[in-house]
């Protein structure tokens, strides 16, 4: 790709660089979380919300925690201005959450702004005008001065509003394109914005600094946020807030790293829905740090019911491979990785630890409304006889003995290799029982009868699809007995090599699942059967073995 000559480097580093957010290794408490779904992620969609879309996904981010809202830019559509109106006069926001609204940095449409939250219980109103070196020279054709007194004039006219407009405000600045604005300059900008609102410490002002197009490694981005932590004025009454977009792939990483920096608040969006490759992931990072013992102060715990609803309403999709949420993420097909997740699970059970150490999963699914059954280990062709067995235990209470797993995996990665398709819990268990439980292509037993006579004496009704024979026979034991029938009436030759059984269920008249396995033909070979009779369940699974032996 030739053209990559005509891209250079488009950040800038502080003029002072400095990095001691590289001596920390996590984030030791949840930032600030404003949710701009309803602003950010509403403009980027193919079909924007309707009004009471809007309100159902307000009430969504209420339930989740959030309790800063930004709710849209009242003064860019009927719908927008609506909105911000229907939760003032329905009195639909609580006490504890504040809203949000976006304004650029022009006379008229702070105004139209300050006429949509009149009489708001909490807002900040966000204002903002673009600081880059591309929109400067390319977009404004103005100067640093110039476009510094944009910021002053925007500030001092939502000082001015606040104080004309019922309601309760805050402020916020974004220099917009802050990403491709020379540091030194962004925080002269930024300073002269707060000489204005003066912030006092129970006043706060927010300066919110968006990674409008991200363009530069994470590790940059933690030295911008770090400069600017140390050298704004105020800083004590200063909320600094990030907004990452995702161009590079690397919004949460941004995030992150500059959470370490200094950073106290983060603006981003369910699942990185925004403009072109999305705002940051708010699931993604809260949830990270809830895998590493940090409470989020976000409720993610019924991650299906919160994906379910943001698709219906923004008719976007969930992909199955997102992080925490997409419907594969806790999915082993892999027989390595199935056999090492049943064995953690197992482990754990029996230590009885509250420690979730599991390979292969970050978190315990159960934590965000996933279940093992359905989501943890799921079937193909490349599974392996981990898998199966914690299927069939998990699901169905069948608990295959270790040798067995092998030969019922082989068996069943063939069914859905053939079907080039998952075979469902119920598909597995239904294939399982037609092979190694029903299977009696050559013969069944009908009727046995014993007699405590040399030993154990059997007479056993064997019927075949062109006849019915009765043999008697003796051996040490009842399954013995049968079996020694059994080789005298086919004249076949094998040995009983393995033997166990269980209970299916709890209770008195619970059934019994038996295994037996025969070497014949030099092949090991496997049959079950369930009875409430474990003799009966014996017999059945002998029986079972050798009608797939002789059909090989």
């Amino acid at each position: 790709m030739e053209n990559f000559k005509k891209y250079e480097r488009s950040y800038f580093m502080p003029p002072v660089v400095t990095y001691d957010w590289v001596k920390k290794d996590h984030i030791e408490k949840a930032p600030i979380w404003c949710s701009v779904d309803l602003r950010d992620g509403n403009q980027a969609l193919i079909e924007p919300m309707s009004l009471e879309e809007k309100l159902e996904f307000f009430q969504m981010l209420v339930k989740i925690g959030f309790k800063e809202i930004e709710i849209g830019f009242p003064a860019a559509s009927d719908t927008e201005f609506a909105f911000a109106r229907a939760l003032i006069e329905r009195n639909m926001i609580p006490d504890d959450v504040t809203i949000q609204v976006l304004t650029q940095a022009r006379e008229h449409i702070i105004k139209k702004t300050f006429e949509a939250i009149k009489g708001a219980p909490k807002a900040v109103v966000h204002v903002y005008n673009s600081t880059s070196v591309a929109q400067r020279e390319q977009v404004f054709k103005k100067s640093k001065d110039e476009i510094k007194q944009i910021a002053i004039d925007g500030a001092s006219l939502l000082k001015k509003l606040a104080s004309e407009t019922d309601g309760c405000f805050s402020f916020e600045y974004s220099p917009e394109s802050f990403h491709g604005t020379e540091m030194d300059y962004a925080l002269e900008v930024v300073n002269a914005v707060l000489d204005v609102w003066q912030p006092t410490a129970d006043n706060k002002a927010i300066i919110n600094l968006p990674m409008t197009v991200e363009n530069m490694m994470p590790h940059v981005a933690a030295c911008q946020i770090e400069y600017f932590n140390k050298n704004m004025k105020y800083r004590e009454n200063v909320i600094l807030s990030l907004h990452p977009h995702n161009d590079r792939g690397c919004g949460v990483a941004n995030a992150e790293l500059c959470l370490l920096a200094g950073a106290d608040r983060v603006e981003g969006t369910l699942f990185g829905n925004g403009e072109r490759t999305g705002n940051v992931d708010i699931v993604t990072l809260a949830m990270n740090m809830f895998s590493q013992g940090v409470d989020p102060m976000l409720d993610f715990s019924n991650m299906p019911e919160i994906s379910s609803v943001y698709e219906r309403l923004t008719r976007m999709t969930v992909s199955p491979r997102q992080p925490y949420a997409g419907d594969l993420v806790f999915t082993a097909f892999s027989g390595s990785h199935q056999d090492a997740i049943a064995k953690g699970m197992a482990c754990r059970e029996a230590s009885g630890s509250d420690l979730w150490t599991v390979p292969y999963l970050p978190i315990d699914p159960k934590d965000v409304g996933r279940t093992y059954d359905s989501d943890v280990i799921r079937f193909n062709s490349q599974s392996g006889k981990g898998g199966i067995g914690y299927i069939l235990k998990n699901s169905f209470g069948i608990i295959l003995p270790d040798k067995m797993r092998e030969d019922v995996s082989y068996y069943l990665k063939g069914v859905s290799d053939r079907t080039h398709s998952e075979l469902t819990p119920d598909v597995i268990y239904d294939e399982f029982k037609k092979e190694f439980i029903q299977k009696s292509s050559e013969f069944s037993i009908t009727e046995c009868h014993f007699k405590q006579e040399n030993g154990i004496t059997a007479t056993v009704t064997i019927t075949s699809p062109d006849k019915t024979t009765s043999v008697t026979t003796t051996g040490n034991g009842r399954l013995d007995a049968v079996s020694n029938a059994l080789k005298q009436h086919f004249n076949i030759n094998y040995t009983l090599v393995d033997y166990t059984e269980h209970s299916l269920t709890s209770g008195s008249t619970s059934e019994a699942i038996s295994y037996v396995c025969i070497k014949m033909k030099d092949k090991l070979i496997w049959g079950a059967g369930i009875d409430s009779d474990i003799i009966k369940s014996s017999i059945k699974a002998l029986c079972v073995a050798i009608n797939r032996g002789m059909e090989m």
